[in-house]
């Protein structure tokens, strides 16, 4: 019942819809109906209202001002309800208004008696009703004149509504009159305008209408065509029977249809034309015309026709290519491919295309291949290398530069072109592994190597020839050999290029050896050298020398220092050794017999020269074993304060003779040392201050922390002091500060050089502080911890 009450509201408000009544002015005719209906029904206030959704919608009012009433305020629908007249002879009684009534402005009704408004359709739509202010009811006449009013109001609505709709219709059909005369002159001008070629041709094949494209293409006037069939001009001879076969498939209904022919102009040239046509029905749905529209494709197909050519020889270069030539959407999905590039992993096309690229490399490669694509597709272009997986799973290396296509109507793509360098890479990566090694003989070796070619122009250096010569490799790289290192000899006097043993290793093409030459270095010295000049050949052509080079200045230094060597040791052990030969010659002889206190002298001569060259020797043997690293050192944690004491004890009888007595500073003081060796050194540094400090001194041993890990130890004596020219010397072998000191004090002027190579194996260094006349002060430096101050 609910369902079909909103059905008959959706047609009742349907209905209202049609007459365009509410919210319009108000109509005088309504009006004087409303007044009308009063004065018959005697009572003060008429009015003429329809229903919308939610209002009662006021059409004639003229005796308050208020428009409109919400539909819960009016018995509007309870007047609806039937097709006659609707009473309510006392409002104050009735529930839904209360003792008020209908307050309508400043007037409160009381009585209400309506009449439906009824279309001729059955709708009703609204109610004229008549209110007064005292409680009563209507006569029959009243009643019935009230329904013939409302009837009349209907009529008057609907008149209303019909003289709309021929106003309405009427000027519809103007519009169309003018939209059609508008649009037969448009349809003209846009045929005559377009660049398309139009042809309206009637169903024997006749000429209806030309448009000025088709006039411009052909040659013809439109007058020298209509009429005619358009094959008897327009169309070459051995194409008309096509033609016309074309236009009767048209004509029988095959439509819409497209097909190309070749036009034959007014001056004898060929045109290309693509139609695509169709047909106008009649009333009967006959064809009546054929319309074709077409467009002049000459230079298109002979575009094609250059471009399919181009294709072919673009196809055959691509395929002939011994590179990777292939392209991809912006995804990374393979579009084409060249044969060469999925041969070369293994593939065949086919079996690549379609798949994304990320499938063809190695699984760690995988977040490259990203960063690739966002790349390309960023910036438009992209270059590097990329590691692909063949089929077998052999890793090949392609070097690529790709360029991001955008072509208009259709999605971007990537061409790419990728060269397989994986045998180039691996051929470079054996050569600069040989380069490494090369490099690293040359870094690893200690004479000096330099590389020129036939100009002279150093084209190599290694670190130690750079070195040597005081320069940095690069600042030799690039410069002329002999005016850098060659230019002058010893004497001074410049040393030509023409003739040099560098050069004559190139015309000999041969190595050429020289000794006691000179290079020139940065600094303006020049350093000893021997060199081999050894030409580089190249098929038997020599395209440059190598000069390998030794620096003799620690040769020559060495070769001194052994002459000297050699001739001090000759003299330190002929020296004692004749005193020995002549005390035992003397004891031999026999001519001591008669005086023995004479012959035990020479004997305690030969004893003491004895100790002399026993202590010679092992100082030597010392040296040699310190010097070659044969004497290794068991170091630990050691008291200086008690090494020192017992370094003093051990000279104790020494000092005691000579009247010298000790004094000690530095107690807990400790070292990183080998106690034994520490203790030789304090023993040789204490006996040569006994042997120097006069009579009733003392000797001081101190010792103390001095910075971060070492250990300062001082021998301080009284002696007659050490000049300044002689403080480094003395550490070196067979030195003394006097050389009659080794006859008077004996010794064998290997003891302090001895203790310089004790401390420096401990990575300590030794040296002397003296005033003469004031004593002398000997230091060395030990570390405190392990590992610390080592060198």
């Amino acid at each position: 019942m609910k369902s079909s009450l909103i059905r008959d509201e959706q047609l009742r408000l349907r209905a209202l819809e049609q007459y365009e009544i509410l919210d319009t002015p108000a109509d005088s005719a309504l009006d004087d109906i409303s007044r009308l209906a009063a004065q018959i029904c005697n009572t003060p206030a008429a009015a003429i209202g329809v229903l919308d959704t939610n209002r009662v919608w006021f059409k004639s009012h003229p005796n308050w001002e208020t428009p409109e009433l919400a539909r819960n305020a009016f018995p509007g629908d309870e007047t609806l309800q039937d097709a006659n007249v609707y009473e309510i002879p006392d409002l104050s009684r009735n529930k839904r208004f209360g003792a008020n009534g209908i307050a309508l402005g400043e007037t409160t009704y009381r009585f209400y008696a309506g009449a439906p408004l009824t279309t001729p359709d059955g709708a009703r739509i609204g109610l004229l009703c008549v209110l007064d202010t005292v409680a009563r009811t209507l006569n029959e006449q009243q009643v019935e004149a009230l329904e013939v009013l409302a009837r009349q109001i209907v009529t008057r609505l609907e008149l209303s509504t019909r003289m709309r709709s021929m106003d309405r219709a009427s000027r519809t059909r103007q519009r169309v009159e003018t939209a059609l005369t508008v649009e037969r002159n448009f349809v003209s001008a846009v045929l005559d305008t377009v660049g398309a070629l139009v042809a309206v041709l009637d169903t024997a094949g006749r000429v209806v209408r030309f448009n000025r494209a088709c006039e411009v293409i052909s040659g013809y006037q439109v007058s020298d065509l209509i009429g005619q069939h358009l094959w008897e001009k327009l169309i070459p001879e051995e194409d008309i029977e096509d033609s016309i076969a074309t236009f009767e498939s048209i004509a029988r209904g095959n439509f819409p249809a497209t097909f190309e022919n070749f036009w034959q102009t007014r001056d004898g040239g060929l045109r290309h034309i693509a139609w695509s046509a169709t047909a106008l029905l009649d009333e009967q749905n006959e064809v009546a015309f054929i319309i074709a529209t077409g467009i002049d494709v000459t230079l298109q197909r002979e575009a094609e026709a250059t471009l399919r050519e181009s294709e072919a020889r673009y196809r055959q270069l691509i395929e002939g290519s011994l590179g990777m030539v292939f392209t991809h959407a912006e995804d990374g999905t393979l579009i084409s491919l060249n044969r060469y590039g999925a041969e070369s992993l293994g593939y065949s096309i086919d079996e690549m295309v379609g798949k994304p690229l990320a499938d063809f490399v190695p699984e760690d490669e995988v977040d490259a291949v990203e960063a690739y694509l966002d790349t390309v597709c960023a910036t438009g272009e992209a270059q590097g290398e990329l590691r692909l997986c063949q089929r077998n799973d052999e890793i090949r290396v392609l070097a690529y530069r790709n360029r991001l296509i955008e072509v208009e109507g259709r999605p971007p793509y990537v061409l790419g072109f990728g060269v397989d360098v994986t045998e180039k890479m691996r051929a470079e990566e054996r050569l600069r592994a040989l380069r490494r090694q090369s490099d690293s003989i040359l870094a690893s070796v200690g004479d000096g190597i330099l590389g020129i070619d036939l100009a002279g122009t150093i084209t190599v250096v290694n670190p130690a020839g750079a070195q040597i010569l005081g320069y940095k490799p690069q600042d030799l790289l690039g410069r002329n050999l002999h005016e850098t290192i060659h230019h002058t000899r010893t004497d001074g006097s410049p040393e030509p290029a023409e003739g040099s043993k560098i050069q004559e290793a190139v015309h000999l093409s041969e190595p050429v050896r020289v000794s006691d030459e000179i290079f020139w270095r940065k600094d303006g010295t020049h350093v000893p050298v021997d060199y081999v000049a050894t030409p580089l050949l190249d098929e038997g052509e020599a395209v440059g020398v190598v000069v390998a080079f030794t620096d003799t200045t620690a040769r020559r230094e060495l070769d001194r220092m052994k002459d000297e060597f050699v001739s001090t040791v000759s003299h330190e052990l002929r020296t004692p050794l004749t005193s020995l030969r002549a005390a035992l010659g003397m004891v031999a002889s026999g001519v001591l017999q008669s005086r023995p206190e004479k012959g035990q002298q020479m004997l305690d001569i030969a004893v003491g020269n004895t100790d002399r060259l026993i202590n010679l020797v092992n100082d030597i043997l010392e040296l040699e074993r310190i010097g070659s690293g044969k004497a290794e050192l068991h170091q630990s944690n050691v008291s200086v304060d008690e090494l020192c004491h017992r370094a003093a004890d051990l000279q104790q009888t020494s000092a005691a003779k000579a009247g010298i007595g000790f004094r000690f500073q530095g107690e807990g003081i400790f070292a990183w040392a080998d106690s034994d060796r520490i203790l030789q050194m304090l023993t040789n540094l204490i006996s040569n201050a006994i042997k120097f400090s006069p009579a009733g001194s003392e000797i001081f041993l101190a010792a103390r922390y001095d910075g971060d890990g070492e250990v300062c130890v001082a021998v301080h004596d009284q002696g007659r002091g050490i000049p300044a020219d002689k403080l480094e010397l003395i550490f070196e072998r067979f030195q003394q500060v006097d050389a009659s000191d080794s006859r008077a004090k004996g010794g064998t002027g290997l003891g302090l050089a001895i203790c310089k190579s004790i401390v420096q194996q401990h990575g300590g260094e030794i040296w002397v502080e003296s005033e003469l006349g004031r004593g002398s002060t000997f230091y060395f430096t030990l570390p405190s911890r392990p590992s610390s101050n080592l060198r």
